[in-house]
């Protein structure tokens, strides 16, 4: 990462192209978790409730508690390694340490909300149907947003037309900015 501290990466395509990659991969996987999502339960209510405590009409069962621990399980790990990778990231770009903070305390809540609200609607009240609705959709929003901000700083960093900006040194010296 010391390419992104010292502003080495202006002159790195290797490393931008192969955290471009990176990005995009992150894309699919979050249009595939989406599709998933579409697919198991939908976007109503109604069909996360039928998901999580089973339909009679459907004939399926209830989510075990089993199911949902290994589901939980796998998720806390690779969703906490996917969020640290895409705040660590955010850091290196233009945008303001407010806003840096901001979004990443809205990717790890929003992940860890989304895994508790399977938990909630199966084993609480069936009204965090809601919850979980809402907690997926700002999940997938926000690793969608920083998945455009960091793409779009790294694009950004590689456009020959904008002039290099250097931060007052050069080559040990200090001089003043043009």
């Amino acid at each position: 990462m010391r390419f992104f501290v010292t502003g080495e990466q202006n002159r790195q395509l290797l490393l931008n192209a192969i955290v471009l990659l990176f990005l995009v991969y992150m894309l699919l996987l979050c249009v595939s978790n989406a599709l998933m999502f579409l697919h198991k339960m939908g976007l109503s209510a109604e069909a996360v409730r039928n998901y999580y405590l089973g339909s009679p009409e459907k004939f399926t069962q209830p989510v075990s508690y089993q199911s949902l621990l290994e589901i939980t399980h796998f998720h806390l790990f690779s969703m906490g390694i996917l969020a640290v990778t895409l705040c660590h990231l955010l850091l290196f770009t233009a945008l303001s340490v407010r806003l840096k903070v901001w979004l990443s305390g809205l990717v790890f809540f929003s992940a860890i909300a989304d895994e508790a609200g399977g938990w909630l609607v199966r084993f609480v009240h069936p009204a965090f149907a809601w919850f979980k609705l809402g907690s997926f959709l700002m999940l997938e929003g926000s690793l969608a947003v920083l998945i455009v901000v960091v793409s779009w700083s790294l694009i950004r960093q590689r456009n020959p037309h904008e002039p290099p900006q250097h931060k007052g040194r050069r080559h040990g010296k200090r001089h003043s900015p043009a």
